[in-house]
């Protein structure tokens, strides 16, 4: 078990900590995406009927594209601040080329919804949903891919939490007890404490996330019970109402009906709760259909029910969700529980810290690993011998991994902030920049992965996320001197600057604890008798 616990944290743990990274960012994707659009900040609309705002944002529809092949409408909610229209292209119309996917043809706008005109000095920003996204869709590559690799390493991830529980049989006593200053036992401990902290949420997260994509890993029951019914894709027009109404149009024109009835039928139905999406597949056909979602309840499950509406005549043709099956309910809350869309604030901070135990957790099991294999090659290292390939490569994947990756996130928020509004395609070279400075951090880690490196990259981390802030006051108007003193800003905006400050001073700390080591080593070595600096523990080289 504890092979088994070392191997399966190891091969997957630098993949690991890209994911818990962006999921832990994702409970706050709306604070977020707010930050990084400082031309909201200082919206304050009336709230406007849903009703009204449909009929606003189809308006706009069909006149910005009248021959999409969908239409999507998400409504302002409580944490978002404007209203979202987005639409995919027509294939072969110069978006991406004639076979390009839809995804890639997809585009969206957010709009005032009392006036349906758009907010044109909104910057064009991914923001807290490109964070999301790359926790399970990854960049760069295609989706399915994508999603493979996270869910092998979401099954690695599990096998190690269960394997690392029987293999500390101590694991509660030793969640009380941390030594410092001891190599390879600090190491240990950290790893411990990190781990039982909160193992619960470990476990929780594990699991939901891999029943999130439980009909890609798993697909056979679905393939076998809908065999002669369609096949999978039948299956999800069943389960999921976001899906339903995808046919082919037929190519004769015809009028769309008026939505905002259809909306407030809708209402009606689900006792006057908010909508959060209206889809309309094949606008402008007289195949269109219209699907409404209700807006996420206050509950642990994440179900949303939905009704589908004939395009052209506005007859109901089905109803979703309103009598789950206890499979859906419970599908509904496993995945609730990984969305934490059902949580307070109090809640999602308490999951904000369980995922950066996490990280932390992931993070000392890594360095736990350099630090013993660089123990038993000590001997070796002394009589002159260089470390071994794995674990020099091992050590640099760790600071380009472990503190790249903040790196990487805080030059994305910098990006947001100097990157000109006008740039073309302004969304992706953010995107572009987290990866860049990602990989020039990883990069330089292989060049020198010693103690210098650690406290160089921390050192940056802390500088960049300590600057936000500052660098706030000469961006925008909704700085901490605004927002937190005199009290005139969005709350959300106020607490991402003191959380990115309070990001910055923990790295700064980890970076002054191993100047000080650096430090005492220094003192030591020139105390010493050569002979002394020699046999001196190679273990006390790492981080």
């Amino acid at each position: 078990m504890a092979w088994l616990h070392t191997w399966c944290g190891l091969l997957v743990c630098w993949v690991l900590l890209l994911v818990f990274a962006g999921g832990t960012a994702s409970y706050y994707k709306e604070e977020i995406s707010l930050w990084m659009m400082p031309e909201l900040h200082a919206t304050r609309s009336a709230p406007v009927p849903q009703a009204q705002a449909i009929e606003h944002a189809v308006a706009y529809l069909q006149q910005k594209a009248p021959q999409a092949e969908r239409w999507f409408i998400t409504l302002p909610a409580e944490r978002s601040v404007a209203m979202r229209v987005g639409w995919v292209a027509p294939a072969g119309d110069g978006t991406g080329g004639k076979g390009a996917s839809a995804r890639s043809r997809f585009k969206s706008e957010r709009i005032d919804a009392a006036t349906g005109q758009p907010l044109a000095q909104v910057r064009d920003t991914r923001g807290g949903e490109f964070l999301y996204r790359l926790h399970f869709d990854l960049h760069y590559m295609p989706v399915q891919w994508a999603r493979w690799i996270v869910s092998i390493c979401a099954l690695f991830m599990l096998v190690a939490i269960i394997s690392g529980v029987i293999t500390h049989k101590r694991i509660f006593k030793d969640f009380f007890t941390f030594r410092p200053h001891k190599g390879q036992r600090s190491w240990l401990d950290a790893h411990n404490a990190t781990a039982v902290l909160a193992l619960p949420f470990h476990l929780m997260i594990t699991y939901t996330g891999l029943v999130t994509l439980m009909f890609m890993i798993m697909p056979w029951g679905v393939q076998s019970a809908y065999r002669d019914k369609g096949g999978e894709t039948a299956f999800f027009e069943t389960v999921f109402p976001g899906t339903a109404g995808r046919v082919k149009p037929s190519g004769v024109a015809a009028p769309l009906t008026a939505l905002a009835p259809l909306a407030t039928q809708a209402q009606q139905h689900w006792q006057g709760a908010p909508l959060a999406v209206l889809v309309v597949n094949n606008p402008g056909d007289v195949k269109a259909t219209v699907v409404i979602t209700r807006q996420k309840m206050s509950t642990l499950s994440s179900l949303q029910p939905g009704l589908m509406y004939q395009g052209v005549t506005g007859e109901r043709l089905a109803a979703y969700g309103d009598d789950p099956s206890a499979t859906a309910v419970t599908r509904g809350a496993l995945y609730g529980l990984h969305l934490a869309h059902f949580a307070d604030p109090w809640l999602r901070a308490l999951f904000f810290l369980c995922g950066l135990s996490g990280y932390l957790m992931v993070a000392s099991g890594a360095v736990l690993w350099a630090v013993k294999t660089r123990q038993k090659e000590a001997k070796a290292i002394a009589g002159g011998a260089r470390a071994s390939f794995g674990l020099r490569l091992v050590e640099a994947l760790n600071i380009g991994a472990i503190v790249g990756l903040p790196i990487a996130l805080a030059s994305y928020f910098w990006a947001n902030r100097l990157l000109p509004l006008e740039l073309h395609q302004r969304a992706q070279m953010e995107i572009n920049l987290f990866f860049a400075a990602w990989a020039a951090a990883a990069v330089l880690a292989q060049v020198r992965p010693d103690l210098r490196m650690w406290r160089l990259q921390l050192g940056l981390g802390a500088a960049l996320f300590i600057g936000l802030p500052l660098l706030n006051v000469f961006t925008t108007q909704s700085h901490l001197g605004v927002t937190l003193l005199l009290g005139r800003g969005p709350w959300p905006v106020a607490a991402f600057d003191l959380t990115v400050l309070a990001l910055g001073i923990a790295l700064a700390m980890a970076e002054r604890v191993l100047a000080r080591r650096q430090r005492k080593r220094q003192d030591a070595l020139q105390a010493a008798p050569a002979k002394s600096r020699v046999e001196r523990d190679p273990v006390e080289e790492t981080a």
